[in-house]
């Protein structure tokens, strides 16, 4: 059973940073896209970066220059660097991984706040 769990989120002024955390378990790590979505109040959830299983990276406009997946194999892990945040990243994020269909398995979201 695929289990994501991620962590630090919080409160952030404007132009801070903050580096998201998605620890997985449950299956061969490696072989799998993992991708970071976020879901606004009243808005649809939306892929925020995404990283494949060799390394290549895509990004939302709204954060290209600003966010960095990264993914760590030996810690079955998969991060999201923020820098240069606005009140508009504000959100609850999501740690996804692809199955090889779709984007099948989810965390339970860390909220990401930014605020003076």
């Amino acid at each position: 059973q695929v289990q994501l769990v991620e962590s630090g989120g919080g409160l952030v002024q404007p132009g801070g940073s903050l580096r998201l955390s998605c620890a997985a378990s449950g299956s061969i790590f490696s072989f799998n896209a993992m991708g970071w979505y976020r879901q606004a109040p009243g808005k649809q959830r939306e892929l925020v970066a995404a990283v494949t299983s060799g390394g290549s990276t895509n990004y939302a406009d709204s954060v290209k220059g600003r966010f960095t997946i990264s993914r760590d194999n030996a810690k079955n892990t998969v991060y999201l660097q923020m820098n240069s945040l606005k009140p508009e990243d504000t959100a609850v994020y999501y740690c996804a991984q692809h199955s090889g269909v779709g984007y099948d398995y989810w965390g339970q979201g860390t909220q990401v706040t930014v605020s003076s």
